[in-house]
């Protein structure tokens, strides 16, 4: 998570750093779905790596973004999901759909 020394002066600029890599924002936009596995979002995400996943991953869970959980079974099962930060940025990524469906639909 970030310091408060670390985070930009700029609101903006903080809600970037957090999220406005690529493969976050399509992490987040399958997370608002559902939980998911690691191997069902690398399936999903076409062209990420597995060490971009995993690193993107980790980091969203270390600013508090997802929650990561083990289930203590054989295999180990661990499922990510939102935490209820990363759900407040529902409006964000919903108003992103809003915006790129009307910017598709002005270019046909």
């Amino acid at each position: 998570m970030l310091t408060k020394e670390e985070m930009p002066a700029c609101p903006v600029a903080t809600t970037v750093r957090l999220i406005g890599s690529k493969w976050k924002l399509l992490i987040m936009r399958n997370l608002l779905q559902r939980s998911w596995r690691f191997n069902e979002l690398r399936k999903d995400l076409e062209g990420i790596s597995q060490k971009v996943l995993t690193d993107s991953l980790r980091s969203m869970e270390d600013d508090g973004i997802i929650t990561r959980t083990v289930y203590p079974e054989v295999p180990p099962r661990v499922e990510y999901a939102l935490s209820d930060l990363g759900e407040s940025m529902r409006p964000i990524i919903d108003a992103m759909e809003v915006w790129g469906r009307n910017y598709m639909n002005s270019k046909i």
